[in-house]
């Protein structure tokens, strides 16, 4: 497996990974998803598999009064590549570039559903930090989960 940062011309694959893990109203919109990736106050991490894109994640961070705060926006696998450590490495790449912006936490939603994803958090070092109910589309809650950085 290789792991990089996201390249211009990696946008059509990385958003046809984007249609096979999410159905709308769920998925995020090419428009949006150009939008974090291109903003300063981002970054993305791709996972390859042979020379193909098996994953991405992306984190952004803003400045708050207390400090700088990251959030992760997605973190996706192609369902055939699953349960390999693809999801945990890019969660520690995505993690490691919020640190070298000197974010001090990061968060993130998940849905309450997504028992995969919330034990990889909860593995990580991430705590539960309440839930936002009818966050997603159709009402779906989302759990809210937080780490301190180092």
């Amino acid at each position: 497996m290789n792991y990089r940062l996201f390249q211009r011309e990696d946008f059509d694959d990385l958003y046809a990974i984007e249609e096979i893990c999410f159905q709308p109203p769920q998925r995020f919109t090419p428009r949006y998803m150009r939008q974090i990736i291109a903003s300063q106050d981002s970054a993305t991490w791709i996972a390859e598999h042979n020379g193909h894109m098996a994953g991405f994640a992306i984190v952004e961070w803003t400045q708050q009064i207390a400090g700088i705060l990251a959030y992760i926006a997605t973190i996706e696998v192609l369902p055939t590549l699953r349960h390999h450590g693809i999801g945990a490495e890019l969660l520690r790449r995505i993690e490691g570039s919020a640190n070298a912006e000197g974010a001090s936490q990061i968060w993130l939603h998940v849905d309450t559903e997504n028992t995969a994803a919330i034990q990889l958090y909860e593995r990580s070092g991430y705590h539960s930090r309440g839930r936002a109910d009818h966050y997603y589309a159709r009402n779906r809650p989302a759990a809210i989960y937080l780490k301190h950085l180092v």
